[in-house]
């Protein structure tokens, strides 16, 4: 696993704990908009390499 992986994995575990123990809307809302990123990015790491034609 690279460590750019391992890092996301780790941010995305500590904002699924920071969104367990808040109730302030707001900062709710921040960090579901930070997860969202993070799985875009897990996402596209994740995609099979196309072949150049």
């Amino acid at each position: 696993m690279t460590t750019v992986i391992q890092n996301l994995l780790a941010r995305k575990q500590k904002l699924i704990e920071q969104l367990g123990s808040t109730q302030d809307f707001e900062q709710r809302n921040k960090i579901e908009r930070q997860l969202e990123q993070v799985n875009t990015a897990l996402d596209l790491l994740d995609r099979p390499k196309q072949t150049r034609k």
